[in-house]
């Protein structure tokens, strides 16, 4: 049912931000797939780690980099349906990636799954936007439970459904692309309707005015302020992505070498690790809604400190513990992160989403990869005491000019 024009302007319209976060769920699970993958594909085509690695890199250049582009291009001529497009050529490198026929095809394949990411991250994160009617926490969050859920969930739908099959079972997934593109094409349809009803209630409410240009947060900062803001920004973003590196990529490895637990219950922990975010995403941006971005900013990542520092040092019960809190409390980070740096540009939410997006996505792979070197060198226990201190970057909230 059509939303009136005073039920759009005065709360957010969920059944959007619902399929929104639903489709994110689809998208990231396709995504997180590929990685579980990685077994398969290294025995299939006798590959070394340099060659897996140049696959993880044909992805995350395609979806890192493309993004702000990408952002940037649909900032200036906005395309609801463009997710639409986006997830038709994750179809296609599913596909690819089933029935690669030699590695060439593999590395073009996981490209065009890393630019269906790139298409549906900046459009997506505009339409949460606008469909939030002022409450940005509680859409992001909404919006983004959807990707920490899927993101978790695809691992063990790959080793449930890929792994025990083959690597032609992938072929199956195209079903959930085929369910994504349906609803994606339903949320394009509903958020087009709900642009042109908030168009004409703003004609019909608020005649031109002049004055000062104002954001989300207020009076807009000067341009030299705006990107001293946004460098700091980037810099805590990179300090939270490191941190969480760790958690994804390690954990596992650590839980078994400091207390030898078998690789399911490492990997039971890690999936209650991820699940946990995605609970804490939601509460996030609800507070961050009554409290401010600046305040979460604060909490989400300094907060985490004193845990990261304590869990090294733990046993088994307390470091799951310890876990679980860490995650509840830095998930809020990326949507507060977000949502300050969109306020600080409101009219380049495309750019500034793919930017980050893209930030998030390639600023962990990097993380990742430096912190295996390092582990490879000083031990992946002495890696978890390290990076335990990585939170401590989260003092830069201090520089951040107060916009709330």
């Amino acid at each position: 049912m059509t939303a009136t024009l005073a039920n759009a302007a005065s709360r957010p319209l969920l059944p959007i931000l619902v399929a929104l976060s639903g489709a994110h769920l689809l998208n990231d699970l396709i995504q997180s797939m590929i990685p579980a993958m990685y077994p398969l594909i290294k025995e299939a085509y006798n590959l070394d780690f340099a060659h897996i690695g140049l696959i993880t890199l044909a992805f995350q250049v395609t979806s890192s980099l493309l993004q702000p582009v990408l952002g940037h291009v649909t900032d200036n001529r906005p395309w609801p349906y463009a997710m639409v497009a986006g997830m038709g050529a994750t179809l296609i490198g599913l596909f690819g990636l089933s029935f690669a026929p030699n590695y060439a095809m593999v590395l073009l394949s996981a490209a065009m799954i890393g630019l269906g990411s790139a298409v549906f991250h900046p459009e997506a994160t505009r339409m949460a936007r606008h469909a939030a009617a002022g409450q940005q926490g509680l859409a992001q969050g909404v919006f983004q439970i959807g990707g920490h859920v899927g993101y978790a969930a695809g691992p063990l739908l790959a080793a449930m459904i890929v792994v025990p099959r083959g690597q032609q079972s992938l072929a199956w997934m195209s079903v959930v692309a085929l369910i994504a593109m349906v609803l994606m094409a339903w949320t394009g349809g509903r958020y087009a309707e709900m642009r042109r009803e908030q168009a004409a209630a703003a004609a019909a409410a608020a005649p031109p005015s002049k004055g000062t240009s104002t954001s989300a947060a207020g009076p807009m900062l000067p341009t030299g302020h705006v990107l001293f803001a946004m460098a700091i920004l980037i810099l805590i973003l990179l300090s939270k992505n490191a941190y969480t590196a760790a958690f994804t990529s390690y954990y596992t490895f650590y839980l078994i070498e400091q207390f030898g637990v078998s690789v399911q219950l490492s990997q039971i922990m890690l999936f209650i690790y991820l699940v946990v975010g995605a609970i804490g995403v939601i509460i996030g941006g609800m507070v961050g809604d009554r409290i401010g971005r600046h305040r979460v900013i604060w909490i989400s990542i300094l907060g985490a400190l004193p845990f990261a520092l304590i869990l090294p040092y733990a046993d088994l019960f307390w470091t799951g513990v310890l876990s679980v809190v860490i995650s509840l409390i830095m998930a809020s980070a990326f949507s507060a992160i977000l949502i300050y740096a969109i306020d600080l540009v409101p009219h380049r939410v495309g750019l500034v989403g793919g930017l980050f997006y893209g930030l998030a996505f390639g600023l962990g792979g990097l993380a990742a990869a430096a912190l295996g070197l390092l582990a490879d060198w000083i031990g992946i226990i002495a890696v978890f005491k390290l990076v335990a201190w990585v939170p401590a970057l989260g003092l830069l909230t201090f520089l951040l000019p107060r916009t709330s």
